[in-house]
């Protein structure tokens, strides 16, 4: 069994609440059959007080094995580097002095969410409470660890960003590791699980028949793309939001939300509303990843001179005002 231990540092716990949503009707079960032991999670365990205190001194005496330490929510380092702002309840130590110890013992130490991984909300702004991720501060490499830590298993930190993190992700994770299928070639530059962070949230979503002809939503309600004034980063953000639904069913850019990118360093700072677009010239600054300027410029000149009126007319409503044309074919 692959022993996990859970620590929640400096955060809202949301990605814990996302992981109550996997797709499954016996969570714990799930975890067993994929052969995961959750020795300690501070939302899902019994254990409290001297029990976690006995049990995190087990792990660093090597008396209870730790195979992969998770960590949700930033690590805060301040005030002026002591980490007391966030102490460990009962012990008079800092957070950030047990995730380090702990790191330095566990097979595998994995991010859950953008807070531990980047920084994140918790480190938006003037980060007054020093907030930083494992192995990140927003892009740059260092964090809490430091940018050479290597866990025993030879990983570095495995980032499982997000805010939050889709329950698939951060289960998918789990039993890759349990498996040991979790290699260094399957992370990406940003040492994320590349089964998520090799997709695009623009792919599979349902307004991509808008974005292709440039046919953009001007208010929350409508229909339309919205990258060109909504501000949507789906085409910038490495998550497959829109082919792994959240709850089966749903993901933002389905719900009418556009995509802030949260799965990428630096998202909680953008400098401008969630839900606008900055533009220099009339051209959205955020273009798509790995597409020139010019090309972009050309494409969507060209798009929207074709613009069906069906896609023009319906990308600005609430609902279908125009429906696909009906042809007669000679099938059946």
């Amino acid at each position: 069994m692959l022993n996990v231990l859970w620590l929640q540092s400096g955060g809202c716990g949301g990605c814990s609440m996302s992981l109550l949503c996997a797709d499954t009707a016996d969570f714990p079960g799930l975890l067993q059959a994929g052969g995961v032991r959750l020795l300690w999670h501070p939302s899902l365990s019994l254990e409290s007080g001297h029990e976690i205190v006995d049990l995190l001194g087990a792990c660093l005496a090597g008396r209870q094995r730790l195979d992969v330490l998770c960590v949700e929510g930033a690590l805060l380092r301040g005030p002026n580097g002591t980490g007391r702002f966030h102490l460990l309840a009962g012990t008079g130590q800092p957070m950030t002095h047990w995730v380090a110890r702990l790191a330095a013992v566990a097979r595998h130490v994995v991010a859950v969410g953008a807070c531990a991984a980047w920084g994140g909300v918790s480190a938006a702004g003037a980060n007054a409470t020093e907030a930083c991720g494992l192995q990140y501060e927003d892009d740059r490499a260092g964090g809490l660890l430091g940018a050479a830590f290597r866990a025993a298993g030879g990983l570095p930190v495995v980032n499982v960003a997000g805010c939050p993190t889709h329950p698939g992700w951060v289960v998918d994770t789990l039993l890759a590791l349990a498996a040991g299928v979790l290699r260094a070639e399957d992370l990406d530059t940003l040492a994320r699980p590349r089964f998520y962070a090799d997709q695009l949230v623009h792919h599979g979503c349902t307004r991509n028949e808008y974005y292709e002809f440039k046919a953009s939503a001007e208010k929350p309600s409508d229909l339309g793309c919205m990258m060109e004034h909504m501000g949507c980063k789906g085409t910038q953000a490495h998550a497959d939001c829109n082919t792994r639904l959240w709850n089966g069913q749903g993901s933002c850019t389905r719900g009418g939300y556009a995509c802030i990118s949260c799965t990428e360093p630096g998202f909680q700072d953008t400098g401008h509303p969630f839900h606008r677009t900055p533009k220099l010239a009339g051209i959205p600054i955020g273009l798509p990843t790995d597409m020139p300027k010019a090309w972009f410029v050309a494409l969507a000149s060209l798009s929207k001179s074709a613009t069906p009126r069906r896609v023009k007319a319906n990308a600005t409503a609430d609902h279908l005002v125009v429906a696909p044309a009906t042809k007669k074919t000679r099938l059946g």
